[in-house]
């Protein structure tokens, strides 16, 4: 089974703020989410963990798993380029993005997709067939990109509504025919 987690809360996520490259570490009530989730996947044994290079998705994935995380770029965060940490109320936005034309740097969508289901891919070809539990700590962004390998991109390429809410997680299987 597939565990995808997203992060716990930071004081930006607190805060209301933009977070992605230039994201903060957990807060206390993020360290205490991820205790919850530890407590709520206790009776799991992860053969693999994987997380964002993110200091935040890390955190997270060491406490609900007590295993060293295995970084992996492809997880990383979605680019906000200079929307990151401005107060979300005050970003002009493009559909649920930072809009490019007004931000510099604010990463393409299709590539953070491809990068995103290129690691879900790898995964699936070297892991898909055994019976593993695999904990993947990512991102509202990265956490809804996967949801939409399984489920694939909605109409509204909204892939955000398939993430969790901090500190929780959802579950998805390699479908095999």
């Amino acid at each position: 089974m597939i565990y995808v987690i997203r992060h716990g809360q930071t004081d930006l996520n607190k805060e209301r703020k933009m977070q992605g490259r230039m994201g903060l570490e957990l807060n206390e009530h993020g360290i205490e989410q991820a205790k919850a989730l530890r407590d709520r996947l206790q009776n799991i044994k992860f053969d693999f963990v994987f997380s964002s290079p993110q200091n935040r998705a890390v955190q997270t994935a060491e406490i609900v798993s007590g295993l060293k995380a295995d970084i992996d770029e492809r997880l990383d965060v979605f680019d906000l380029g200079e929307a990151d940490r401005l107060n979300v109320k005050d970003v002009k936005m493009a559909g649920p993005l930072p809009d490019p034309s007004v931000y510099k740097g604010v990463e393409e969508p299709d590539g953070f997709v491809k990068r995103v289901f290129g690691f879900m891919k790898e995964l699936e070809n070297q892991h898909g067939n055994g019976e593993l539990n695999i904990l993947i700590a990512g991102h509202r962004c990265t956490t809804g990109c996967i949801g939409a390998y399984f489920e694939g991109i909605p109409g509204d390429n909204n892939i955000m509504k398939f993430s969790s809410d901090t500190g929780d997680f959802k579950t998805y299987y390699f479908q095999h025919e």
